[in-house]
């Protein structure tokens, strides 16, 4: 039987990547302080989007999730927010109406503050200091004030988390995200005639879809899914004493539920089975993600999936695979073949960021868009040999017109990347490679569900 859970029981666990505050008695203060805050997000929320993950679990959906590699308290802006979500929404609606699947939204944002590190010091020209580990924790300066975790930043992520929230509710249900506004998602910078030439035939073609619909006397103003849309937020849990501040028990079921974001998942560092990021997981009813990379085996994946969700329960974890380009044919089909015969109920997801990671010649780290769009087609590949289904992305990008990644549409060079580099950790996908990727996946799910699809469906062209 396991051990009793409590929102603190992680605290008796061993812990990875968490930082060392200087005044201990200031953060418990701070996450008292916390503790009397209202909720980010509401259980009733986290379950909606656990009931749509479910059927991403059955393969009748797909999870686009993404948003930046880690926020900024100084780069919070509204339109920094709103260019964020008219490309989230150009990329649903391209593997919507281009991929015929329904799309369940969930962004990196309101929440994705703290970063895990693979050293706990930077070295700079002879000087060595703390790492710089999201602006919820210390500063991203070089200096050694700057690098001291700070406790009161816990109280300014509630703070932006709270407005970023309340923007994007606005936009999703306020008329911004209308299928009339279609033509006008596109970002002002997006130059790439191809790009522009496909998403603007399919705007086209979901305009005059609308227009049929309303000479035939539908009312599209009386549908509410033609007007707004559903956005969930999710971030990686690092900091459990935030978490545990944030977690909240619901009044209509008495289970507890973490309000900081929608859904929370545990990075590839902090995945120990035995440890404190695990054992906090496993308590709250919030739908979660797990990081899966090249050192994870299948037979601890299912332990893993045995104590994050016991009762097997779709839409409750979501996998999100982040393996490189050059390893995921290696990796994935064990983890699938071991999940499928053991009949664990997961969603599949792919991040093909983290694993195709390089420093180039110019000194920047940067992505190669090539091995993106090869890990994401090796994903598919995958699961179509072992007859399950690719259900998802998980994607660092912004929609800012940035130079991070190296290739895409516009060809982006080693030499291009110091023009627009503006990425506190983790080079960022912008939006022209974004909605690139976009189109790719919608063309993988037209080949998934033609495979699918029976004698007489096929023959009817659906």
């Amino acid at each position: 039987m396991p051990e009793r859970w409590t929102p603190d029981s992680w605290r008796g666990k061993p812990i990875v990547q968490v930082p060392e505050y200087p005044d201990a008695a200031k953060l418990a203060e701070t996450e008292a302080r916390l503790a009397s805050f209202p909720p980010l997000v509401f259980a009733g929320e986290a379950r909606n989007l656990k009931r749509s993950l479910a059927r991403v679990a059955a393969g009748e959906a797909f999870l686009l999730q993404g948003g930046d590699c880690a926020e900024s308290f100084e780069d919070h802006s509204a339109n920094s927010i709103r260019d964020f979500f008219r490309l989230f929404l150009q990329m649903a609606v391209v593997l919507t109406f281009a991929g015929a699947s329904p799309v369940v939204k969930v962004g990196r944002i309101a929440g994705q503050f703290a970063k895990p590190r693979s050293s706990n010091t930077e070295k700079r020209g002879g000087v060595e200091l703390p790492s710089y580990r999201g602006d919820v924790v210390n500063g991203a300066e070089f200096t050694a004030a700057a690098r001291i975790p700070d406790p009161q930043r816990l109280i300014e992520a509630y703070h932006q988390s709270a407005a970023t929230l309340n923007l994007l509710r606005a936009f999703a249900h306020g008329g911004y995200a209308s299928l009339g506004r279609v033509h006008q998602w596109m970002l002002g910078f997006v130059k790439d005639a191809r790009q522009l030439e496909r998403y603007r035939d399919l705007a086209d073609r979901i305009s005059e879809t609308l227009a049929f619909m309303q000479a035939c006397g539908l009312d599209l103003e009386s549908h509410p899914e033609l007007r707004g849309t559903d956005v969930y937020t999710s971030h990686e849990a690092l900091l459990l004493g935030f978490e545990q501040a944030m977690t909240r028990q619901d009044s209509t079921t008495g289970d507890w539920y973490c309000t900081s974001g929608h859904m929370i998942w545990i990075g590839d560092r902090t995945r120990q089975p035995d440890h404190a990021h695990v054992e906090y997981f496993r308590g709250v009813k919030n739908p979660i993600g797990l990081k899966c990379g090249p050192s994870l085996k299948a037979d601890e994946l299912i332990r893993l999936t045995d104590i994050l969700n016991p009762e097997n329960e779709p839409g409750r974890l979501t996998l999100i695979n982040r393996f490189g380009a050059d390893k995921v044919g290696d990796h994935l089909p064990a983890l699938v073949r071991a999940v499928k015969r053991e009949g664990r109920a997961v969603v599949w997801s792919c991040d093909p960021m983290h694993g195709n990671t390089i420093t180039a010649e110019s000194g920047y780290k940067t992505r190669p868009f090539d091995r993106i769009l090869q890990e994401v087609k090796t994903f598919f590949s995958v699961h179509a040999s072992e007859g399950t289904h690719a259900g998802g992305v998980h994607l660092e990008m912004t929609g800012k017109d940035v130079t991070e990644c190296t290739g895409g549409a516009r060809a982006i060079t080693d030499e291009d990347l110091n023009d627009r580099y503006h990425t506190l950790c983790d080079p960022r996908l912008n939006a022209e490679q974004a909605i690139e990727l976009a189109f790719l996946l919608a063309e993988r799910l037209k080949v998934e569900r033609a495979a699918k699809a029976t004698p007489l469906q096929a023959a009817a062209g659906l």
